[in-house]
């Protein structure tokens, strides 16, 4: 009789078991099923300017409370789409990063609207060593003569900063951003407007172009006066302030006039019939 009781309570604990894992088990599906949602993702590295296609992309189950803005969660929305930025394996597809609707790839899905891409010729000076990548900005330097100088009249020689702010967009054929390493290259192709332009194609005639290289959260503009060769050796003949001191007052000049006489004092001498003045 005691062994029965044993045995249904076991039987009872082990139905009890199983209700609880099953129960268990058909929550933790559900929740799951609430919580994701479907996003696209890439399965290969695409890089800049690449074009999709269906084989470079999957769809995937993402945690709904993170789901990225500007995520997609249809293939066929992203078909003939160009990349914008480099896109890692696994990572989802923005429209961030995508270039806009119908540009096609290559290096003008990169330009932005209103922009152009111009191209310079450079070396490893200008080209600031090959540290000038695709994505830096760079402000661009020209040293020619002043108007109405002479050629090789360095006394009318001057450096100035002509644009600023300017987006490296590729250097020699290449626009991936991925890399970090200096490149040393012959050319480098700049994002400009027309105006700008046209004023980086008249640089480049009329004097020698540099790059200076700057910081890519820094975008305030700096007026300068450009740099000439009586600007530049000014700086050095100055006196440092303890070299500076206060010159000695210069004593009024008297004038060279003849000495003022002293006062005398005179008496009429009588000698006899002959009378005489005396002074002293």
């Amino acid at each position: 009789m005691k062994n029965m009781k044993a045995i249904v309570m076991i039987g009872i604990s082990v139905v009890a078991g199983l209700v609880a894992v099953l129960a268990a088990a058909r929550w933790v599906s559900q929740q799951t099923a609430v919580n994701t949602n479907r996003l696209v993702v890439s399965v290969v590295d695409l890089q800049v300017g690449q074009q999709i296609n269906p084989e470079m992309v999957k769809l995937v189950d993402w945690p709904a409370e993170s789901i990225p803005a500007g995520g997609f969660s249809d293939l066929t929305t992203l078909a003939g789409r160009v990349t914008k930025i480099g896109i890692g394996r696994g990572e989802p597809i923005l429209e961030s990063k995508l270039a806009p609707v119908g540009s096609r790839a290559g290096l003008s899905a990169l330009i932005a609207s209103g922009k152009r891409a111009m191209t310079v010729r450079v070396n490893e000076v200008v080209g600031v060593a090959g540290f000038a990548l695709p994505g830096n900005y760079v402000d661009i330097m020209v040293n020619t003569q002043e108007e109405g100088g002479k050629p090789g009249d360095k006394e009318k020689q001057i450096s100035k900063i002509v644009l600023e702010h300017i987006l490296v967009l590729a250097v020699a054929q290449e626009a991936s951003r991925d890399e970090s390493k200096p490149k040393v290259v012959n050319a480098v192709t700049l994002e400009v407007t027309p105006e700008e332009a046209e004023k980086l194609d008249l640089a480049r005639s009329v004097g020698t172009l540099s790059l200076v290289l700057r910081n890519q959260v820094e975008a305030q503009p700096v007026k300068t006066e450009g740099a000439t060769k009586g600007s530049l050796l000014s700086d050095k003949v100055k006196p440092s302030p303890a070299e500076v001191k206060e010159a000695p007052k210069a004593e009024p000049r008297r004038s060279a006039g003849k000495p003022a006489q002293q006062a005398r004092n005179c008496v009429q001498v009588l000698r006899g019939a002959q009378s005489s003045l005396e002074c002293f």
